[in-house]
């Protein structure tokens, strides 16, 4: 090895050991809060064994002696090894994390070990004398390539599978190891096909890693768990201009590549691979920097239109911002980032007032850390956008305070990091909140055009939010009015279990030494603890009663309810012209059939006939309940009858009747009346049969 590439491979591997040096001393600056996290335990970790792996490669291509050889490729193999369990930390859920996280293939983490542990055994096998040395290069090649490709697949399931306004973080990150796999990939398939390592590309590999190490520190700069969020949008202009610009650049790089590759001596192929590389890593770094397009939008509105915004593009994006939100919960973030699209911001968050309060508190935010401040409507600063309608800029008001006469900044506002803009969100002459956005990207002149387009739409987010505020009121409103309903119908059926165990009481008077009337009481007694019971089931956790819907004997639940009244001293009059079976449930059928039975009792004086008579009707059953009392007007069963909290009783409740119509129509069945005021009422009760097929079809169809 001649003078002139051992200053090549000092300088290479030299620059990427003091840039991984640095890059670990840089985590250290941090302080052991944060150093106690998993992800960056191991990202500490992969830095520390890269520095090493530079250093003792720079040893081994400078002596070529067996030890810093075996050693740097070992320490090639620990490093890959950390990487992989980086990327898979920060690809998995962590313990205490609310947010969802991207779940890995299931497959990749047990490929990862596979691909370790054989670069680990590869080392232990040359160790040992169990491989030659050229099968033990071949093999080494094979296994780097393998590890590289292994990179590559994990940072693409990173990027692929986080939710896309979380990318910005991630980007000089995924950007960094896809070109130090990349590269490598590069390297090794390179030595696959002509069975040997190219030494002009082992020698730049140092370099290679040198320009990425800045990168890694921009990642961890910008989130130290590599969450935050943000959506830079996208134009037709936009987009020409940056690949008009990408071209020109790719064609200078190529002409810089060919004069250094002819000029360039022994130099000269070496020097115009790394220039390849850095050029198409500077390239890809403009193309995903989030201030570089930002300029290139504001160069574009200001040169190529006349306005700096086009206004359909503008609203249609803003539009499906704000209608794209998953939850009620969301719509303030997106709020937030429809607003900061607009002027090129990266953070912002809202301040909204709820109702029955005169404070405004923070609600949501993007890339803003959480604040604690409140701001009493009657505050200067609430006064005076409610008054003026204007757009706050924060960075005027510290230049120009004049031109916002009356206006005093709370000092919890002028703590938070990079305010710059106040948006009121404003509907009809009441102030719903506002937003505060952080500076942008790039130098924003916010004139009249701006102020215009920001007041109008946070009028626009403004009516969304009421909409939504309006919507969670109602959906309490119809929680409550559940709740009462259910409460009613409870109550009503403790009324009649009350009225049923009085009038026991009442006859115990008579009937106390009666053996019979004493078993008869006790049954009664614990009936109604069993429906009390089950009352207070479902008011608690709102339950359907127990059962599920089955076939019900009508004449069975009759001869109950005959039973009852006949033990109250009513008889009722009981016509079965055949059994018939009913679909429901045996408890809410009794409970429905002795309502219509006991209303037909108050309805009737103490010796007028009460009957029930059940018939079949093709495929339905028929029970009649009829009387001969007061009956009802045609406007009362029409406009009232079935309606809750209607009732013609002094002590009714209106909810037996509305009760039992819901739960007759639950069964796929109908409530039939015909009444007359003076003759009386029949009402009655269409239920499905519930058909118990003894025989198949194919027997029938045998017999036919």
């Amino acid at each position: 090895m001649d003078a002139t590439d051992t200053s090549l491979i000092t300088w290479s591997f030299g620059l990427a050991a003091l840039g991984y040096v640095t890059l670990t001393g840089h985590f250290f600056s941090f302080g052991k809060d944060w150093r106690s996290s998993t992800r960056a335990r191991r990202i500490v970790i992969a830095a520390m064994l890269s520095a090493l792996w530079a250093v003792f490669t720079l040893f081994a291509m400078r002596s070529g002696k067996y030890l810093p050889t075996i050693t740097s490729s070992l320490l090639d193999v620990c490093r890959y090894g950390v990487w992989y369990s980086f990327l898979l930390a920060i690809l998995s859920p962590q313990i205490g994390e609310n947010q969802t996280k991207p779940v890995v293939a299931p497959w990749l983490p047990h490929l990862c070990r596979l691909l370790i542990g054989t670069g680990l055994v590869l080392q232990i096998a040359l160790l040992g004398d169990w491989l030659k040395s050229d099968d033990w290069q071949r093999a080494l090649v094979f296994q780097g390539l393998a590890e590289a490709v292994a990179g590559l697949i994990l940072v693409e399931q990173l990027f692929r599978t986080v939710a896309e306004d979380s990318r910005w973080n991630i980007k000089p990150l995924c950007l960094a190891l896809l070109f130090q796999f990349g590269f490598d990939v590069y390297l090794f398939s390179d030595g696959m096909m002509f069975n040997h390592l190219d030494g002009d590309a082992i020698t730049v590999r140092g370099f290679v890693h040198a320009t990425t190490i800045p990168l890694l520190m921009l990642s961890t700069e910008r989130s130290k768990d590599w969450t935050s969020k943000i959506r830079i949008s996208q134009k037709a202009a936009f987009h020409s201009i940056t690949l008009l610009a990408s071209g020109v650049y790719l064609l200078f790089m190529a002409g810089v590549g060919y004069y250094v590759r002819y000029f360039g001596g022994e130099w000269g192929r070496a020097l115009q691979l790394a220039l390849v590389f850095a050029a198409t890593l500077g390239l890809c770094i403009l193309l995903v920097s989030g201030s570089m397009r930002a300029k290139i939008k504001v160069l574009v509105g200001k040169h190529f239109f006349h306005y700096r915004y086009d206004y359909r593009e503008e609203w249609l994006r803003f539009t499906q911002t704000l209608t794209t939100q998953d939850s009620p919960q969301s719509m303030g973030e997106q709020v937030i980032r429809g607003l900061a699209n607009m002027v090129e911001s990266p953070a912002g968050a809202l301040w909204l007032r709820e109702a029955g309060r005169e404070t405004y508190s923070q609600t949501a935010r993007w890339n803003l850390p959480e604040s604690p401040g409140l701001e009493h409507s009657d505050s200067q600063l609430c006064k005076f956008l409610l008054d003026s309608g204007w757009v706050i800029n924060l960075e005027e008001y510290r230049c120009y305070p004049g031109r916002y006469s009356g206006l005093d900044i709370p000092d919890w506002l002028s703590g938070l990091p990079n305010a710059w803009l106040i948006v009121p969100l404003m509907v009809s002459h009441e102030m719903q909140g506002f937003v505060i956005l952080a500076s942008s990207r790039t130098p924003i002149n916010v004139n009249w055009e701006v102020n215009d387009l920001l007041r109008t739409a946070g009028c626009q987010a403004a009516s969304f939010l009421a909409k939504m505020q309006a919507t969670e009121a109602l959906l309490e409103v119809r929680k409550f009015d559940a709740f009462n309903k259910m409460s009613a119908f409870v109550v009503h059926d403790l009324k009649n279990i009350v009225t049923q165990l009085a009038l026991m009481l009442k006859n115990a008077e008579r009937h106390r030494d009666n053996p019979e009337f004493q078993q008869d009481m006790l049954m009664t007694v614990d009936h109604a603890v069993e429906r009390m019971r089950q009352l207070m089931l479902q008011l608690r956790e709102g339950a359907k009663p127990p059962g599920g819907m089955c076939g019900v004997n009508l004449a069975d639940i009759v001869q109950r309810i005959q039973k009852d009244k006949m033990n109250q001293g009513r008889p009722i009059q009981v016509n079965l012209k055949e059994g018939l079976i009913a679909r429901g449930h045996d408890e809410r059928l009794e409970r429905v059939l002795g309502h219509l039975v006991q209303n037909a009792l108050d309805a009737s004086a103490q010796d007028s006939p009460v009957w029930v008579d059940i018939e079949r009707r093709n495929d339905k059953a028929a029970i009649e309940v009829g009387d001969t009392g007061h009956g009802m007007s045609k406007e009362f069963i029409r406009d009232r009858l079935f309606k809750p909290f209607q009732s013609t009783k002094e002590a009714g409740m209106g909810i037996g009747a509305y009760e039992s119509a819901q739960y007759i129509r639950e069964l796929g069945g109908e409530m039939l009346v015909d009444s007359e005021p003076g003759k009386g009422t029949r009402i009655t009760v269409i239920l499905p049969l519930f058909v118990i097929r003894t025989e198949s079809d194919l027997i029938e169809r045998e017999v036919a």
